[in-house]
């Protein structure tokens, strides 16, 4: 475990505290990281269950289906946005894993 000494302002502190009962900084800290980590996975989930269900498919048969004609205009405006949001999404599923097996 890496150990540095960092100063946390006051205000962030009793923010933190309030937010997760934890009176140690690093205790509340790691808490409240954690709990923004499964926010966000939460978040990016839906956004990507969203893109399934608007399209009917996962993002993989979306990129077949744009290229063999099955998505209609895929190079609209619409469309381009979707793909490149959905990859996004995805992108960031995948770091907001990752890092939650960083948290303790």
């Amino acid at each position: 475990m890496v150990v540095e000494q960092v100063v946390i302002p006051k205000g962030v502190y009793n923010i933190l505290r309030r937010l997760t009962g934890q009176s140690r900084p690093d205790v509340a800290l790691s808490l409240a990281i954690k709990e923004l980590v499964r926010l966000s996975m939460k978040e990016t989930k839906a956004q990507i269950t969203n893109f399934e269900s608007k399209y009917g498919m996962t993002f993989t048969e979306f990129e077949k289906a744009c290229d063999d004609g099955r998505i209609k205009d895929p190079f609209s405006y619409e469309v381009e946005k979707d793909d490149f949001e959905w990859e996004a999404a995805i992108t960031d599923l995948a770091s907001l894993e990752e890092m939650s097996q960083w948290i303790v």
